[in-house]
């Protein structure tokens, strides 16, 4: 059986590492777009603060291991133009030599992830100075070009931008953000925003929300970050205002696509064509709670949707679980977790609603040093089970998001919350936990 995966990072290579393992001799072709395998792209902003001493760091397995203890067939700079559904053939160009290059498969896996979005209808695009980061040689850019400014200017509110704006002023320079919206984090409903907002202006970052980019003033070098308000002076700007799924090679296809290019797939990680599977950011991620697929790029779903693959694409049936929306973030002193459904992303889906908010205590209060959570759960106001959870603090945010991404994964309500068997000791926990808190509010 010959398998071709197209895209050599997270889902890529968790695919084919489980084929290698369920099937002997299994004829692997990988086509790397890029020159670097299997690397932690999350960390890379950690990079670029610092933290982390070198992008090597990132990189789970070396190309050579995939080659000569795996025995693959993995390539690097095999950019894919298009697919052949019906001949069952991947052509497309060397990067370096322009060579085109045609591989046949019996089996095939899209795991292409996504590009940042610069809007092509900014001004000044060609100016220097001016990066995105996503990949290991954006973030070596990008850490060059930090090496002699002082003033950055950071485009998007988002989980990347947050990180960036901590690692950045890790580094000592003055930072900006700007934001289109009326708050940082957006995934956050409003009355979460101004914690992110006073922590974000305490550690000196300038803010200046509701501001739509134009483009970029400069000579070579971008020197201001054009807006609709007015013109912002920078040594450097970071963009970060959304991905997009590499996607287009498969327009003229039978894969269907949703609006957003996304490939759509079943719960086996199969296409619309048969034989032809997709995994991770470029594909489509079944919500839990919604009951609706869903698109919510991170890295651990990439892995998992990868070994999904991998399994079917051998014969070994096992469905994907789907997602409940779980994410954390650490911004300056603060961790910002959220799980399930916004408050505003419920309204949104004519969910009727309710919520309860608390403010409480990271471990016992007569214990040394307790930090304050802020805690909000969303629930279904009929039927009582739990909807999804929002959490801010400098302490014991990540396990508490976790218990209720648990919860949300196992249909709970918010009643049973109260129930659960939950560690404590004064040095973790009061002997209520904040979560079983809140969830004693229900109905009062």
């Amino acid at each position: 059986m010959k398998y071709c995966i197209i895209g050599g990072d997270a889902a890529g290579m968790s695919a084919a590492m489980q084929i290698v393992r369920n099937e002997k001799d299994a004829d692997i072709t990988v086509l790397e777009k890029g020159g670097i395998y299997s690397y932690g792209q999350c960390g890379l902003p950690y990079v670029v603060g610092g933290l982390i001493p070198s992008t090597d760091e990132l990189i789970a397995r070396s190309i050579e291991t995939f080659r000569e203890k795996y025995g693959m067939d993995a390539r690097t700079f095999h950019e894919v133009k298009a697919i052949d559904t019906h001949s069952k053939t991947v052509s497309g160009l060397h990067t370096k030599t322009g060579k085109p290059f045609e591989v046949p498969y019996d089996k095939l896996l899209v795991a292409t992830g996504v590009s940042p979005i610069i809007p092509k209808q900014w001004t000044g695009l060609h100016l220097q100075g001016i990066y995105p980061l996503k990949t290991i040689p954006d973030a070596e850019n990008l850490m060059a070009g930090l090496k002699n400014v002082q003033n950055v200017t950071i485009i998007g509110g988002g989980y990347i931008g947050l990180e960036m704006a901590e690692n950045v002023l890790r580094l000592g320079k003055k930072v900006r953000i700007i934001q289109r919206s009326n708050q940082l984090g957006n995934i956050f409903d409003g009355d979460f925003a101004p914690f992110i907002h006073e922590e974000a202006e305490k550690h000196g970052i300038e803010l200046c929300l509701e501001e739509e980019v134009l483009g970029f003033k400069g000579d070579d070098h971008v020197q201001f970050v054009k807006t609709a308000k007015k013109d912002y002076p920078t040594d450097l700007v970071i963009v970060s205002v959304g991905v997009s799924p590499n996607t287009d090679f498969l327009k003229e296809t039978d894969v269907a696509l949703n609006e957003q290019g996304v490939i759509v797939v079943n719960e086996m990680m199969e296409t619309s064509v048969e034989g032809v599977y997709a995994a991770g950011d470029c594909a489509t991620h079944y919500h839990r709670v919604k009951k609706l697929n869903d698109h919510i790029p991170l890295g651990t779903t990439a892995n998992k949707q990868g070994r999904i693959a991998g399994l079917n694409m051998v014969g070994v049936k096992k469905p994907f679980r789907g997602i409940v929306g779980t994410s954390i973030i650490q911004f300056m002193d603060l961790t910002l977790g959220k799980t399930g459904l916004s408050s505003r992303e419920a309204e949104k889906l004519n969910i009727p609603f309710a919520e309860i908010k608390i403010t409480s205590k990271s471990h016992a209060g007569y214990y040394p040093d307790p930090k304050k959570l802020e805690i909000k759960l969303t629930y279904h106001k009929e039927t009582e089970k739990l909807l999804g959870a929002q959490i801010i603090g400098e302490e014991g945010v990540d396990k508490r998001i976790d218990v209720l991404a648990t919860a949300l994964y196992h249909d709970m309500d918010v009643e049973e919350l109260a129930d659960l068997d939950l560690a404590y000791a004064p040095p973790y926990n009061g002997s209520w936990d904040p979560i079983q808190q809140a969830a004693r509010r229900l109905g009062k």
